[in-house]
C-alpha cells in the first residue's frame, strides 16, 4: 500500500499535489529548492540559472474563474485578469486554508530519484535531497515530480549561423529578462512568437528605439475580451462549443476560427497567417497589433544568420545595428534527478500514459503532474491529475495493464519529434483531456443526469463555462459548495468591474429562453455519445462512475 509521498516541487502542481494526498490519507512530504511557494510564479530579480520565474509586468492569458483551484474560487474583488503578483497571493491563501505549508521542506533540492533493489514488488522509491550542502536519503512508497516544463531554457544557437562566432551585441534568453529599462534607446530582436515573445515585444516598444519579432511559424492572435467585454476563455471554452468543434469537419472547423480571428483584424495583412496556413499558433495578445500598426515593431520571418551587427532573414531582407538579440525560444525538462532508467522511458510527455505515468515501470508509483500543454488552464489540469493520482496510490482507482497503456501511448504520439516552440503547435484541447482524466477519476460531470435532476444547473454546466467546479459535483472529492460556485461565476467575473454603477435596463431573458429550448436536444446528444462511444484506457473502482 502507498503512504508515504514524494511532492517535487512546490509551485501550483506540488500544491495541489500535497492537498490531494492530504484527501485521499496519504502523507505527502514536498521538496522545495527555493524559500517559497509559487514556483516561476514568484518573480524574482535574481539572475540565477537555476531559478525560473515569471517576466515583469506579466498579465495571466487565462481568467481567475477558468484557472483557480477547483475547491477554492479566487476571491470575487480580484481582477478577471491576474497579475503575477496576485496570482502567488491566492497561492497563498490556498495554502493556508488547507494547511499545506508544513509539509514542505524548503531550501531542500531533490538531487536523485532512484528506484529501490525491490522496486520490482514494493514500488518504492529512494530520494536523496541536499539542505544546506548536506545530503539526506529518504525511503517513500510513491513520487510525484511537479517541476512543470519551465525546467531549463532551450537556447538553439547552431540553429542561428553568426551569433557566436561573428555578432558583436548581446544576446539573452528571456529567462534573464528583468524589464524594459536596459533595452532603452536600443535596437532589439525578438525571436519567436509565442505568447512570451509577443508580450516582450509589446513591453520593449515602450522604450526600444526599434522592435523587431521574428517569427517563423504562422500565428492566430487572440483578444482576451471577448464578445460584451466578458473573458475570452468564459464564453468560448463551453462544452456546448466543445460539441460543436467534434461533430464538424476539422478543415471546416480551421475555416470558422479563421473567420473569428479575423473579424478583429485581418492576419493576412499583417504577415501573421493565412487560410493556408498549418500548423498555426495561437497567442494572447491585445496590444501586439497596434504596435504593428504604428510601426514601434515590425514583424520579420525566421533568421537566416547574424553578421556583426546585422540580422539576415529567410526573405532576403537584412536589419542593420541590431544592438540585442532576446530569445523567446521556450524551455526543455531534462529531469537531470530521475535514474537513467526511468528517465530513458520517456523522451518527452507524449511517451507517458495520459501525460503522467511511465507505462513501462513494474508499480505505476512515478507520476509526473503538470507536464501538459492545455488550450486552457494547465493549473486545472495539473489538479486532475493530482486528484487522479492519488486516487490510483490510494487503491480507489487502477491502471490498465502495461499493453493498453503502451497502444495508448503509441496511437497519440506523432511521428515526428519536434522542438520545445514546435510542442506549442500541439496543444491539447483543454475539455478533451481535462474530461479524459475525470472521467479516469470518476469524477466527469454527468450532464444528462444533471438535467433530470437539476435542470438549472446542466443548463449552466453545458452552455456556461467549463469551469473547475464543475469536477466537484460527483464522485470522490465532491464539494456541497461546486453548485453554488457555477451559478454565481459571473456574478465574481463582473464584481471587479463594477466600481462605477450606471444604469442597466437590458434584458436577457429572451436568450436564455432560447437556451433552455435547446438544451434539451444537446444534452441528449451528449448522453447519446456518451453512450455510443464509451472511454477507454482507463477502469476506475466499480461504483466511482457517475
Amino acid at each position: 500500500m502507498v503512504r508515504r509521498v514524494a511532492v517535487i516541487g512546490a509551485g501550483v502542481g506540488g500544491l495541489a499535489s500535497i492537498k490531494c494526498c492530504l484527501d485521499e490519507g496519504l502523507e505527502p512530504t514536498c521538496f522545495e529548492r527555493s524559500e517559497d511557494i509559487g514556483g516561476l510564479w514568484r518573480y524574482t530579480d535574481s539572475t540565477d540559472s537555476r531559478r525560473v520565474s515569471v517576466y515583469p509586468l506579466l498579465i495571466t492569458n487565462t481568467s481567475k474563474e477558468m484557472s483557480c483551484f477547483s475547491d477554492f474560487p479566487c476571491p470575487e474583488d480580484f481582477p478577471n485578469f491576474l497579475p503575477h503578483s496576485l496570482v502567488l497571493e491566492y497561492y497563498r491563501m490556498y495554502a493556508q486554508h488547507f494547511d499545506l505549508l508544513r509539509h514542505i521542506h524548503f531550501k531542500t533540492t531533490a538531487v536523485s530519484v532512484r528506484k529501490r533493489p525491490d522496486f520490482a514488488t514494493s514500488g518504492q522509491w529512494e530520494v536523496v535531497t541536499e539542505t544546506n550542502g548536506v545530503q539526506e536519503s529518504h525511503v517513500f512508497d510513491a513520487v510525484m515530480v511537479c517541476t512543470g516544463h519551465y525546467q531549463e531554457p532551450y537556447l538553439p544557437l547552431a540553429s542561428f549561423p553568426g551569433i557566436d562566432a561573428h555578432f558583436k551585441g548581446r544576446y539573452l534568453h528571456s529567462q534573464e529578462y528583468k524589464g524594459p529599462e536596459s533595452f532603452r534607446g536600443k535596437r532589439v530582436l525578438v525571436v519567436g512568437i509565442g505568447n512570451t515573445g509577443g508580450d516582450l515585444a509589446v513591453q520593449l516598444s515602450r522604450v526600444a528605439a526599434k522592435v523587431f519579432l521574428s517569427a517563423r511559424s504562422s500565428t492566430w492572435v487572440f483578444s482576451r475580451v471577448s464578445d460584451h467585454g466578458f473573458p475570452f476563455d468564459m464564453v468560448k471554452t463551453t462544452r456546448f462549443n466543445h460539441l460543436v468543434e467534434l461533430l464538424l469537419p476539422s478543415a471546416l472547423m480551421k475555416r470558422i476560427m479563421f473567420w473569428q480571428v479575423n473579424s478583429w483584424f485581418n492576419h493576412a495583412n499583417y504577415g501573421l497567417a493565412s487560410t493556408k496556413s498549418s500548423n498555426v499558433k495561437r497567442i494572447f495578445n491585445e496590444e501586439l497589433p497596434f504596435c504593428l500598426l504604428c510601426g514601434t515593431v515590425v514583424l520579420k520571418p525566421k533568421v537566416k544568420e547574424f553578421t556583426e551587427s546585422s540580422a539576415l532573414f529567410d526573405d532576403g531582407t537584412t536589419e542593420e545595428n541590431i544592438d540585442v538579440v532576446l530569445f523567446a525560444t521556450g524551455y526543455v525538462f531534462p529531469f537531470s534527478f530521475l535514474e537513467e532508467s526511468v528517465r530513458s522511458q520517456f523522451d518527452d510527455n507524449r511517451s507517458l500514459y495520459k501525460r503522467i505515468f511511465p507505462p513501462q515501470l513494474e508499480k505505476p508509483t512515478l507520476a509526473i503532474i503538470g507536464l501538459i500543454q492545455l488550450t486552457g488552464s494547465v493549473m486545472v489540469g495539473s489538479e486532475m491529475q493530482a486528484r487522479w493520482v492519488t486516487g490510483i496510490f490510494a487503491g480507489w482507482n487502477k491502471l490498465p495493464p502495461t499493453s493498453r497503456m503502451m497502444a495508448d501511448v503509441l496511437k497519440k504520439k506523432p511521428l515526428v519529434k519536434r522542438n520545445p516552440p514546435e510542442r506549442e503547435n500541439l496543444k491539447m484541447s483543454f475539455i478533451s483531456y481535462t474530461d479524459e482524466i475525470a472521467s479516469c477519476a470518476g469524477v466527469k460531470p454527468n450532464v444528462l443526469r444533471l438535467l433530470l435532476t437539476d435542470p438549472r444547473l446542466a443548463l449552466a454546466v453545458f452552455f456556461g463555462p467549463c469551469t473547475p467546479y464543475q469536477y466537484r459535483l460527483m464522485g470522490r472529492g465532491k464539494w456541497s459548495g461546486a453548485r453554488d460556485a457555477i451559478l454565481t461565476q459571473w456574478q465574481r467575473t463582473l464584481k471587479p468591474l463594477r466600481t462605477r454603477v450606471v444604469d442597466d435596463s437590458s434584458n436577457g431573458s429572451r436568450g436564455w429562453c432560447w437556451m433552455c429550448l435547446l438544451a434539451l436536444p444537446a444534452a441528449l446528444l451528449v448522453g447519446f455519445l456518451l453512450f455510443k462511444y464509451p472511454r477507454q484506457g482507463c477502469s476506475p473502482r466499480a461504483g466511482l462512475q457517475l
